[in-house]
């Protein structure tokens, strides 16, 4: 199996292989700046299969949740989709019945629209997604000249993939793309996927928008069961600030192009392991981008009665903002991320606990270790930081958070985000 995290993605006309979502066989994708931004940065964005798809996804569940969230939970509940249409730079959210209008007809231009290159689809089988400021309605106007626009611009080629990674973003300042191929059902199956955040990101559903593409043959109730095992594995393993966004949306399109005979058994587990790790590659570059970032961490919990245990024990250290700071200067007071631990509320014997840094032991039967700061301070400065706590239950129970640091950056972007 082989698995790609891409950050420059290479041009198919010059010779490179793609590896962007559009490599995945019977998929088209595109994204063009409709007028949305001010910026002039792409904001609309498609992906489309030539071929119903079986679909599952996982949404917010914030009570405050985005016009689009609630279509696209009615569009997928059937586990058929076929494409996915997304605007950047507004979220459509708190927008009331006029919201709920304004995400069913983007659908609807999108299967009207999508006639006109050979694929035809109820608008039932388009998800919406929209990002960006909370409040605001769409300006339907430039999604209703944007729309048919970007339809006749769609494509299978690399360029086509990176506009498509490029359209969905916000604060973000990278592509975040994953690729990934394997041999099941008789055939050589591709994964792919982009997925965007930076900020608003805590673990609660899947933490973003996310989407994956794939050419595998699989029906949709093991689907619905494998990215639900996914999502809690990768992308509800990430936090940037402890705020659970109104959008989140991760959804996966399986449309049976590879021409292998449907995945069950031994195959289905191959795949799942394929989806695995494309979505926590997605989930360690969300991380690593969150806004303000300089260090990607990862927080890694044993030791734990049960693996809730040590998922709540974990998420305390990764969202406390004195860990988060003392990671961004490099301080090595590492008594914060014990203390995290304790108040987390998870079962925690101290005096058999061991905390290190990296693969240095800093605290051990309720004691500091007799080690050099100046060693753990070298191992805070990495641009990757390890963070791992036996909680001393002498249970089995394990869990892994990805984070990042807290930066003065963090406060200029969100103090100056809406305006």
């Amino acid at each position: 199996m082989r698995c790609v995290a891409c950050g420059a993605i290479g041009k198919s006309e010059n010779g490179l292989a793609n590896k962007t979502i559009t490599a995945v066989k019977g998929f088209l994708a595109g994204a063009m700046h409709c007028g949305i931004k001010e910026s002039g940065k792409p904001d609309l964005a498609l992906l489309v299969s030539k071929v119903p798809a079986a679909a599952a996804g996982v949404f917010t569940t914030n009570k405050v949740q985005g016009a689009p969230v609630i279509v696209g939970r009615e569009h997928i509940a059937g586990g058929r989709l076929q494409g996915c249409v997304i605007n950047s730079g507004c979220a459509n959210v708190c927008t009331g019945q006029r919201g709920l209008r304004d995400a069913r007809e983007m659908c609807a231009l999108a299967a009207q629209n999508l006639k006109t290159v050979g694929v035809r689809l109820p608008p039932s089988q388009m998800l919406p997604s929209s990002t960006g400021v909370i409040g605001r309605f769409l300006p339907m106007d430039k999604l209703r000249s944007g729309i048919p626009a970007l339809v006749a611009k769609l494509a299978d080629t690399a360029e086509a993939g990176e506009a498509f990674a490029q359209g969905i973003l916000t604060t973000d300042t990278c592509v975040k793309t994953a690729y990934a191929t394997l041999h099941a059902g008789g055939a050589t199956i591709t994964i792919a996927g982009n997925c965007k955040g930076s900020g608003m990101i805590a673990p609660n559903m899947a933490t973003m928008l996310a989407y994956v593409a794939t050419d595998a043959a699989i029906a949709p109730a093991p689907l619905r069961r494998i990215v639900k095992a996914v999502a809690d594995q990768t992308f509800n393993c990430v936090t940037v600030d402890q705020h659970t966004s109104t959008s989140d949306t991760f959804v996966c399109m399986a449309n049976g192009m590879s021409g292998g005979r449907i995945l069950s058994g031994r195959d289905l587990n191959k795949f799942t392991t394929g989806l695995m790790e494309v979505c926590l590659s997605l989930a360690k570059q969300i991380a690593r981008d969150g806004e303000g970032a300089t260090k990607l961490v990862r927080v890694f919990v044993c030791g734990a009665r049960t693996t809730s245990d040590a998922k709540r024990a974990a998420l305390a250290i990764a969202n406390s903002p004195l860990v988060k700071t003392a990671i961004h200067g490099g301080d090595p007071n590492w008594g914060r991320f014990v203390s995290a631990a304790g108040y987390s509320g998870a079962s925690m014997n101290v005096a058999k606990s061991v905390c290190k840094v990296g693969k240095i032991t800093v605290f051990r039967a309720g004691r500091p270790t007799d080690v050099a700061l100046s060693k753990v301070e070298a191992a805070m400065r990495q641009t990757e930081v390890d963070i791992t706590l036996d909680l001393g239950t002498s249970g089995a129970g394990t869990a892994q958070v990805f984070t990042c640091d807290l930066s003065r950056e963090y406060i200029t972007i969100n103090a100056d985000y809406h305006t």
